[in-house]
């Protein structure tokens, strides 16, 4: 296993956990979508399941850099 990969695994649970968040929140506090709640929550946690994944393989490579934007700037 590659360290990118290892670190991606430990950081996919808190940005599912966050993408999942968001999406229930946004289900539920828009009045319209209230109503379709049984259907839309499903679909938040399949999504945030898959988003989670690309999100969480874009984030491990900072994690690891020590100085990750440009140099020069102060």
């Amino acid at each position: 296993m590659s360290t990118q990969f290892r670190i991606s695994l430990l950081i996919y649970g808190m940005v599912n956990a966050v993408l999942f968040g968001a999406g229930a929140i946004t289900v539920l506090s828009i009045p319209s979508l209230q109503e379709q709640w049984k259907v839309l929550i499903p679909i938040v946690v399949v999504a945030s399941f898959v988003l989670a994944a690309p999100i969480a393989w874009a984030i491990a490579p900072r994690l690891r850099a020590r100085y990750w934007r440009e140099k020069g700037r102060r």
